[in-house]
């Protein structure tokens, strides 16, 4: 299923959460990402309808299989950018603030030669 870019940004952000702590609520999300309330409240609607997460009762946000496939796609693309960049020389900040703007819209061909022509360098 397609999501949008702002949904997987959501997912990769809850993905990196879940690394730093055991339980995460919207707060988290809100706190880490810095959009408003409403917003997150919205964005997490959508990917719970969609079979992205799973809300417990208790307000508590997972990852559902397929949503953490997503997940760590987007996030393993973000870092393998990010680490080519920064080889040809592009600074930390420029290399990690440009491959969040590419992961989402790179073909999966094109994300595959890239790191393969950069995997020996």
């Amino acid at each position: 299923m397609k999501i949008q870019e702002s949904g997987e940004m959501y997912l990769e952000n809850i993905l990196v959460l879940q690394k730093e702590m055991n339980d995460i609520r919207a707060i988290d999300i809100v706190n880490k990402t810095g959009y408003s309330k409403p917003s997150i409240s919205r964005a997490l609607k959508l990917l719970k309808e969609n079979g992205y997460i799973n809300i417990d009762k208790s307000g508590y946000i997972s990852l559902t299989e397929s949503g953490s496939s997503r997940a760590k796609k987007i996030y393993g693309r973000h870092r393998a950018l990010s680490e080519i960049f920064m080889k040809i020389g592009i600074s930390e900040e420029n290399a990690v603030a440009d491959a969040c703007k590419i992961e989402h819209d790179i073909s999966d061909e094109t994300f595959e030669k890239l790191k393969q022509y950069f995997a020996d360098k």
